[in-house]
């Protein structure tokens, strides 16, 4: 089996998970692989997601770390397998694997978790307004790397809108709702399309007013993607130099809590829309 040369979040993150199931069991790496039957650097390739497993192999393993946690190993058990397609694939080797390793993540999600205080978010911007964040960068980026960065952000929508569509809430400060990217029109509309958003039953957004004054996570802006399990959460943050993902257990919980007051200070999702609205009054 030959290595996977660019490992998916999902591929990491299903290895990042069985390397905490060792550590737990106080087991070096060869000596799970000896106990496994197989190649002494087996351990560390599955771990690094250089490697699959099949789901047979994935659950000796469980038993061998002595893991009874039995909703845990049936998540990563769905997990097991060769690399599976989405629809994100077209994009692959277009624009950054970052993008598409957020696709996977907001696919697989049961809930997502947002706070964004320089821009809206992604799943709820117009074509326009994509289009215009995307004409930001300085070089400026080629016209087709634009234009399929907005396609793809366009398509990432869905997980919003599908039948089984993922609940998400998120947390928006008034500094991001009053950044004008493009036109006037552009910016109305797109007001107007995060308030028609808001209404789906799948859906909360809030507003941080500027009388709020400062909260947790003020200087960042974040996903935080819920799994099936817990123990597989993952956040996402921003940078400029790309996406960084987090999934140490440590930093999930501390950024729960930092979520939680977050929304703490934020207003109700009826004000929010109230709020809204007349900020697209002022255009």
């Amino acid at each position: 089996m030959a290595p996977r040369q660019a490992p998916t979040i999902r591929q990491r993150r299903f290895g990042a998970e069985l390397r905490r199931l060792r550590d737990a069991a106080g087991m070096s790496g060869p000596m799970a692989a000896e106990l496994l039957g197989s190649d002494r650097t087996m351990i560390s390739n599955i771990e690094a997601g250089r490697f699959g497993i099949s789901e047979e192999r994935l659950r000796r393993l469980a038993s061998i770390y002595e893991c009874d946690d039995t909703d845990l190993v049936n998540c990563l058990a769905e997990m097991t397998g060769g690399r599976r397609s989405g629809w994100w694939d077209e994009y692959r080797g277009k624009i950054p694997p970052g993008f598409l390793d957020v696709s996977e993540l907001e696919h697989d999600a049961v809930r997502l978790r947002t706070v964004q205080t320089a821009h809206l978010p992604g799943l709820f911007q117009t074509e326009d307004h994509a289009r215009a964040t995307f004409e930001l960068p300085v070089p400026p980026l080629p016209r087709l790397e634009v234009e399929l960065r907005v396609a793809h952000r366009l398509a990432r929508q869905s997980v919003i809108t599908r039948d089984d569509a993922v609940f998400y809430v998120g947390v928006i400060h008034e500094a991001a709702l009053r950044m004008r990217l493009g036109s006037r029109d552009t910016a109305r509309t797109q007001l107007r399309h995060l308030l028609d958003s808001s209404e789906r039953p799948n859906v909360t957004l809030r507003v941080i007013p500027f009388t709020a004054g400062g909260f947790a996570l003020l200087d960042t802006s974040l996903l935080y993607a819920e799994a099936s399990n817990p123990h597989l959460d993952t956040v996402q943050m921003d940078t400029p130099t790309g996406a960084v993902f987090i999934d140490s257990p440590t930093q999930l919980a501390n950024f729960r809590t930092r979520l939680d007051l977050a929304e703490q200070v934020a207003l109700t999702p009826s004000k929010s829309r109230e709020f809204i609205r007349s900020i697209a009054k002022e255009l």
